[in-house]
């Protein structure tokens, strides 16, 4: 993954968010009063309601724990292995070391919010909806945090050692199946499927719905801020290119 591509990703995350706070206002606004609103499709969107706004939230009072997670990652790196890339190619597994990192900065902050990602996946994992596009967009996303919640997070110094050991020509095992099981499940944290959660949504849930989506923006302005300015500093330190 290049630094324009993660950029382009998180600049496309930004769109969503912008997107979804047009959306929800839209969505909820436009729903029909005859909308199909089974009691079990209404108590499910209240438990989900109220178990996203509690993991979003949980995650921006944990942000200045995070920034300083992620500044102490940036100097244990550079304290290891400052430069033991240094002049070296950019090629597909330069990428794939780039990709690692990447997991290791998002790992080392979800790890800081690990009671909150578990009361979040016990309440949402069992919840079912009459809408199966529903139901399934929630579980895959109960099933990527679960995913990001038991993976270990990997040794970038000796992974980048042993890349540079081998000429520039073979990663680590540790390196490819970490990005195997990383990449697929990255997500952010917070789940909002606006639209197809509208039908069901009551007047009184809508104020917790705005405030969930503002809680995601300030997340996804912190990624796109530290998180990609302690990639960009680690990638440098390292002199890995993407």
């Amino acid at each position: 993954m290049t630094y324009a591509v993660f950029m382009g990703m998180v600049a496309v995350d930004m769109g969503k968010v912008a997107v979804l706070l047009c959306a929800s206002a839209l969505a909820l606004a436009c729903a029909p009063a005859s909308a199909p609103a089974s009691a079990g499709n209404v108590a499910s969107t209240q438990r989900y309601i109220q178990a996203n706004y509690t993991l979003v939230r949980a995650g921006a009072a944990k942000l200045p724990t995070v920034r300083v997670v992620l500044r102490n990652t940036r100097a244990q790196i550079e304290r290891e292995c400052a430069n033991a890339a240094l002049n070296s190619p950019q090629n597909p597994q330069s990428t794939e070391l780039s990709n690692e990192i990447i997991g290791a900065i998002v790992l080392a902050a979800y790890r800081t919010g690990i009671p909150a990602g578990n009361a979040y996946i016990r309440a949402a994992g069992g919840l079912r909806w009459s809408n199966s596009r529903l139901t399934s967009t929630i579980s895959s996303y109960v099933g990527k945090l679960k995913v990001l919640r038991a993976l270990a997070p990997p040794n970038v110094c000796a992974d980048v050692r042993a890349w540079v050991s081998s000429g520039y020509r073979t990663l680590t095992q540790s390196t490819v199946r970490f990005d195997q099981q990383f990449m697929p499940n990255w997500v952010a944290i917070g789940e909002l499927p606006t639209q197809l959660l509208a039908p069901y949504v009551s007047s009184s849930q809508r104020s917790l719905l705005k405030r969930s989506n503002q809680l995601e923006w300030q997340l996804t302005e912190f990624e796109v801020n530290d998180g990609v300015n302690t990639w960009s500093a680690i990638m440098d330190a390292l002199g890995v290119s993407p």
